[in-house]
Order: C-alpha cells, then structure tokens, then sequence
C-alpha cells in the first residue's frame, strides 16, 4: 500500500466515518413476518487465518480460485511499525440485488423466505450476464463441474435446516456472526444496533446484508475484488 493509500485509510480511521447502522438498513423493506438472514464480520476479530476459506471450500466442493469467500489482505508502513488488514469478502446477498434483475431466465433469485439470493444451476444457460451486473467483483464465478455461474448463498444448504454457514462455524475468531436482522433479540441485531456498521459500496444501491464493524468510510467506498492478489500472509 502506497503513502497515498495509507493517508487514507488513516484519515478514513481517525475521522471515525462510520455510516450508522440505522443508515446502512435504511429503506430497506422489513417483512417482519419473514427471515431476513444476514452476516456480521467484525474486522478486529479477524486474524486472516482463512479457516472461512478452507472451511467454505470443503463444505461446498470449490475448486482452485472458484472461492464463494477469501480475505484480502493488505499491510501498510506507518513509521516503524507494520498494520494489517484483513478483509473477508464474500457475495452480499443484497436487499436489491443487481444480479437478479439481468438474469434472462431467473435462474438467479431471491428466497422469499429468508432473502437469501441463490441460482438454479438447471436453468442458468452461462451468460455471465449477472457477473457484470453484480459491482463486487469476483464474489461470482464459473462452475467447472455445472458449467454454471456460482456464488456464496450463506451456505443455504445448512441455514435451512437451523445450522449455521460453514465460514462462521469454524471462524476461529469468532468475527462472524449469522443470524434474522428481524429479530430484535437475535446476535446480529444487538451488534448492529450497539455499533457503527458499514456495507461495501453503499452507493451502489443493492443493500448488501454483510455487515463490517471496524471498516472506516474510504475502505467502504473502495472497490474490492476476490481476485486481488494478496500483499501480506499469514
């Protein structure tokens, strides 16, 4: 990371310019009489050991760089001492999700029971249509098994029958947290509420439902990929 990109990250942090929970969910449509299953990752938790990685892609089968999640990492200077980032992406699973609506067969939709947003491998034709769409680079990619466009769905398998997403059973450092924002007692609801939660590129519209505690405005507002290449390891 540049002087330039560590000025940032530093001003973004001293400012302490946080977009407010009550910001982030704003407008967004609250059924009550439904799930609304979303992830809170807490960055000063999270030590880039990838075990959500590994977990993930033992859990869902992935194949080398078909990640439905990774942490990007990144190390900065300042003066004698070294910073680390680590940041897990992942798909948001958006309130309004981009993806959705350029799919010309709907084989990419919305769960109506709990805003999980999936894809029927049996109709998607491949037209990677939803991956331009989609403004989180890299969060989908090319199944070579199905030939078909992938993506993380909260490991949609396991949270259907009460069970938690792979990536958040085993985080080690407990940064993850996964539960219904619609219910004002569950784990996720009491950390939004209690804290400055932030979603990448809200501008964007799609109201992702992944949430970062400790993310300042500069690195919410930047473009992240899955792709990139990493600069620190562990």
């Amino acid at each position: 990371m540049d002087r330039r990109e560590t000025l940032k990250v530093l001003i973004g942090t001293s400012l302490m310019a946080f977009v407010p929970a009550s910001f982030a969910l704003k407008n967004m449509k609250k059924d009550k009489s439904k799930k609304h299953l979303v992830m809170v990752i807490d960055l000063s938790r999270c030590n880039g050991c990838k075990a959500c990685t590994v977990s993930c892609g033992v859990e869902n089968g992935n194949k080398v760089n078909e990640h439905r999640c990774e942490v990007e990492q990144s190390s900065l200077k300042v003066g004698d001492k070294n910073f680390v980032m680590n940041l897990p992406l992942l798909c948001n699973n958006c309130e309004e999700p981009s993806c959705v609506d350029v799919c010309p067969t709907e084989a990419t939709y919305k769960r109506e029971e709990d805003g999980i947003v999936v894809i029927d491998s049996s109709t998607c034709i491949g037209c990677n249509y939803c991956i331009k769409a989609c403004p989180y680079t890299g969060s989908r990619f090319e199944n070579t098994d199905t030939s078909t466009v992938d993506k993380c769905t909260f490991c949609v398998h396991r949270t259907s029958v009460g069970l938690l997403p792979a990536c958040v059973e085993t985080c080690i450092g407990e940064a993850r947290e996964f539960g219904d924002l619609n219910d004002p007692n569950s784990k996720v609801s009491k950390i939004i509420n209690e804290n400055s939660a932030m979603v990448l590129q809200a501008t964007k519209g799609t109201k992702p439902n992944v949430f970062y505690i400790g993310l300042n405005q500069y690195q919410s507002n930047k473009k992240h990929s899955l792709h990139n290449n990493l600069t620190w390891q562990r």
